[in-house]
């Protein structure tokens, strides 16, 4: 039990590292894809945790594990709009320059 509480508080501390981590590069960068690459890493982190803390428990919080799996399916669902409307933000931006 004391190596899985370890291991549970490793991973608690990793995912608030990669939640720093993505918050820092999101407010520091300026161009929009790293952005959204950032707020992918915060968002790993954050389910990193919920996942930590669902295995604290010796059978498996099935709750915890159900919003885990459902923030994955979230995470694509949300990068896949957001790249494109990057990709629409680019353009606009690249037919006001060349009127």
């Amino acid at each position: 039990m004391e190596l899985s509480l370890a291991v549970s508080q490793f991973y608690v501390v990793l995912g608030i590292v990669l939640a720093v981590a993505g918050m820092v590069r999101m407010l520091l960068v300026q161009d929009l894809m790293a952005r959204l690459m950032a707020m992918n890493v915060v968002g790993v982190g954050s389910l990193l945790i919920l996942l930590a803390l669902a295995a604290r428990s010796d059978p498996l919080d099935p709750g915890l594990s159900a919003l885990v799996i459902t923030g994955l399916v979230i995470t694509v669902a949300f990068t896949g709009v957001g790249a494109v409307l990057i990709r629409r933000i680019e353009a606009t931006r690249d037919g006001d320059r060349a009127s």
